[in-house]
């Protein structure tokens, strides 16, 4: 089936994406105050740093050693745009420091703050400042789009010279597999023959974007190494534009269900209706956390154990940790698609819920589902 409608839905939540990730106002960073206390004396491994410096969002992007890629820094101020280099916000020891623009700003838990003369935040201006910086999740994300882009696009214009019938070559031997599981194995059975294809490319868009960012952050190394699905504002805003698609395509009878359950005494209605709009916003919510955890869940599990060979400093300890890391970074692998196949597959059950007739007309075992599967 033709790929050229995935474009203009890649385009508006990439846009999305980019207007809310940015202002790390929900980045995934655990809270560091409490652990301030457990700085150990100097030249001692800390653990929990190390775990917490790999798995959070930056504003530049580390390579090997003291090398990183400074990435830039966009604020916007009562004064107006302030845009400098990241590179400004740290010495050659990477301590923060501060930087003098139109304000003074200096990095505080990996926020930029506007601080006074002495150094310390200023929590008034530092509310009027909004932070749209290029940040290390950010230009992952970039990435991740740009090849999806690439990918999707060259499989698209292959079917547009040789036509849908011609056997697939290329990177369309790759795509039609996948997107042909998208369709017969979470479409078609969720959604339904009649109404699955309209929602084919928004299905298609989710499924690849969380697996591509799954397993770019697997790879250690440049353009690798973010942590983008582990961000809770990645996976919100992934939420949310399923949370408006599904309430979209919601009809009458979904809302029945929700405010007026049929076949019940009206007391029942009236203690049923609260719950069933609770579970309105309970999905979202649900898929939101799910990805955010699982994949935040992995990477510490594989960094706690990578950590183990620094704290033992013996060669014994390696020789355990290591094949522990590969067990563990493998299953990653497959976790990295799980995810993706499960955020899809209930994206396309809430939209089948919601959009659910009376008569249950959704299944696609009947006549019309054959009829439908054979056209295409």
């Amino acid at each position: 089936m033709a790929l050229r409608p995935i474009k203009s839905i890649l385009a508006l939540c990439f846009s999305l994406f980019i207007l809310l990730q940015p202002t790390n106002i929900l980045a995934s960073e655990p809270a560091v105050a409490t652990t301030e206390h457990a700085n150990k004396e100097e030249g001692s491994f800390n653990v929990t740093e190390t775990i917490l410096e790999h798995i959070k969002d930056d504003h530049s992007w580390h390579l090997w050693g003291h090398t990183s890629i400074a990435l830039p820094v966009i604020l916007y101020t009562p004064q107006g745009f302030d845009v400098f280099s990241s590179e400004k916000l740290v010495d050659e020891h990477h301590e923060p420091v501060v930087y003098k623009g139109k304000f003074d700003y200096k990095l505080v838990e990996g926020k930029t703050k506007i601080v006074n003369a002495a150094g310390e935040v200023d929590v008034a201006a530092s509310k009027k400042l909004w932070d749209f910086s290029i940040t290390k999740n950010v230009a992952s994300l970039f990435i991740s789009v740009i090849i999806l882009l690439l990918v999707i696009l060259t499989a698209a214009g292959a079917y547009k010279k040789t036509g849908v019938t011609s056997a697939p070559k290329g990177l369309q031997s790759f795509m039609e597999p996948i997107v042909l599981f998208v369709r017969d194995e979470i479409a078609l059975p969720n959604i339904g023959a009649k109404r699955y294809a309209k929602y084919m490319p928004f299905l298609l868009t989710i499924f690849f974007l969380i697996l591509t960012n799954n397993f770019l952050g697997l790879i250690p190394l440049f353009p690798g190494g973010a942590n983008v699905s582990g961000n809770i504002a990645f996976t919100m805003t992934l939420a949310v534009c399923v949370f408006i698609v599904v309430n979209l395509s919601s009809n009458k009878n979904y809302w029945e269900h929700i405010f007026w359950m049929p076949g019940m005494h009206w007391s029942m209605k009236l203690f049923l209706a609260p719950i069933e709009l609770i579970g309105v916003f309970n999905k979202p919510i649900s898929l939101m956390i799910r990805l955010f955890a699982n994949i935040t869940a992995g990477h510490i599990l594989v960094l706690s154990l990578v950590c183990l060979i620094f704290i033992f400093k013996t060669v014994y300890a390696a020789a355990i940790a290591v094949p522990f890391v590969i067990f563990i970074f493998l299953i990653e692998l497959l976790v990295a698609f799980l995810q993706a196949y499960i955020f899809t597959m209930l994206t396309a059950m809430y939209i089948g819920m919601a959009s659910e007739e009376a008569h249950h007309d959704h299944h696609p075992a009947g006549e019309g589902a054959d009829k439908e599967l054979a056209h295409h």
